[in-house]
């Protein structure tokens, strides 16, 4: 599906690939697993297979329809290093981002080695951004493969920070997103590692982005950390995407 998306840090999700598999602990409560079930109940033709890893290629040109500028969540619903993805079917999905290019793309992805491994053979864009997740202190590996490759924005997703991540090497590291697990069965995170965080961006000068405390009902924990929301971006925000057609639109 393509959708406008809730998510506080992006503004739509395009899934050209949905269903994953577990690979680590932030894996436990899924939130695509549970929403895939709930759309294959409901009939969307998209998860007939449910959380099953399926490949969407009729999704492939759907960010070419989008006139306005948007920050775009590459597979909300998947993995596009999942192992089951073909090279050729992930440099479709680049070559679509390239195309489109008046939109800025999030990839983020689990599979850290993965991506390392294909960074050769995939043709990476300023507008391009890619992140890995690390959930505890078992996978910064996955932030030292990030580092290797040639993404123009790289970008780390904290969440759900089930640990603390001390003395994280964030050299090269563009943005950082912390946040705690939602929904049934939500393992709480602790105030001082998110503090940990935002202050080790601070000294690096990395953005930093609290996304959520989480728990089961979301809404009623909050943003705010330490008094207010961080919600910092890197440098080149969409906006200035919007703005540039704005100007090309109003002279042509």
């Amino acid at each position: 599906m393509a959708v406008d998306s809730s998510i506080e840090w992006t503004d739509a999700s395009w899934n050209p690939v949905t269903g994953c598999t577990k690979v680590s602990s932030g894996c436990a409560h899924c939130y695509a697993e549970r929403m895939a079930k709930r759309l294959h109940g409901m009939g969307q033709p998209n998860y007939r297979n449910g959380f099953q890893l399926t490949l969407q290629p009729q999704m492939l040109d759907i960010p070419l329809r989008w006139r306005r500028p948007r920050r775009v969540f590459v597979n909300s619903m998947s993995d596009l290093f999942h192992e089951q993805v073909p090279i050729r079917y992930i440099q479709r999905v680049f070559r679509t981002m390239r195309r489109a290019n008046w939109h800025q793309y999030q990839v983020l992805t689990k599979r850290a080695d993965r991506l390392l491994a294909l960074d050769s053979r995939l043709e990476w864009q300023p507008h391009v951004w890619m992140g890995v997740s690390v959930e505890t202190s078992r996978f910064v590996s996955r932030i030292d493969c990030l580092r290797r490759t040639h993404a123009a924005v790289k970008f780390l997703s904290l969440e759900p920070l089930l640990g603390p991540l001390p003395d994280l090497n964030l050299d090269g590291i563009d943005w950082v997103i912390v946040g705690g697990e939602s929904g049934p069965g939500a393992r709480p995170m602790d105030e001082e590692w998110a503090l940990d965080i935002r202050n080790q961006c601070r000294d690096a000068g990395v953005p930093f982005f609290f996304k959520q405390w989480g728990g089961v009902f979301k809404k009623f924990t909050g943003r705010e950390l330490d008094g207010r929301t961080w919600d910092e971006m890197p440098v080149g925000d969409v906006e200035d995407r919007r703005i540039q057609l704005n100007v090309l639109e109003t002279v042509g």
